[in-house]
């Protein structure tokens, strides 16, 4: 595969941000397995005003207009939120409720989350699977958690400070590669059954 594009989406209002790190962190080590890899960050906290005020995305600034247009064209997505009352954050529903309905069909997503602790680690499987599964993507098979203790703070942001963690992205990135090099394709979206049709 080449030029693919692995698109990360960062889904905390915060900055600096665990979650941004690990996403980023997803985002290299997969595309460094991957032949003329590109690759594009999003963060979702700079763009809330927009998204939360414009009523189309005409009336949205440029700058979130290519970050909804980089995450609908992507090859792979890596999605990251923090948890927020044992769900995923508002701002990452936000981002999420304007992007297009069929535009990530069978777009391998690669899933990861950060949280106080190691109980948020199942709004993966409870909160990002099923909404993923609304676009009818392609979950990939193995998420990442990384909990508060797997980070350090340093000025400006945070860097991993956990083998574990590492060592869980590796795994969860070996376990994607093939599915991604097996070359889904989304579909066209004349192909994409609607529910009227069924």
């Amino acid at each position: 595969m080449s030029g693919t594009l692995v698109v990360g989406v960062s889904g905390s209002p915060s900055d600096p941000s665990r979650t941004t790190t690990l996403v980023g962190a997803t985002v290299e080590r997969l595309a460094a397995e991957l032949p003329d890899a590109e690759t594009v960050t999003v963060e979702i906290g700079p763009l809330l005003a927009d998204l939360g005020a414009a009523t189309d995305r005409e009336h949205m600034s440029e700058r979130t207009r290519a970050a909804l247009a980089a995450v609908e064209a992507a090859d792979v997505l890596v999605v990251g939120s923090p948890a927020f009352r044992a769900a995923y954050s508002g701002a990452f529903k936000l981002f999420f409720d304007w992007i297009g309905q069929y535009d990530l069909v069978d777009t391998p997503v690669l899933l990861t989350a950060t949280g106080g602790s190691d109980r948020h680690a199942l709004l993966v499987e409870h909160q990002m699977r099923p909404l993923f599964g609304f676009f009818q993507s392609t979950t990939l098979p193995l998420a990442v958690f990384g909990n508060e203790r797997d980070f350090t703070k340093r000025v400006g942001g945070y860097d991993i400070a956990s083998v574990d963690l590492e060592l869980r992205i590796d795994q969860a990135v070996r376990r994607a590669l093939p599915i991604i090099r097996g070359g889904f394709v989304a579909a066209g979206v004349d192909d994409v059954r609607r529910p009227a049709d069924f």
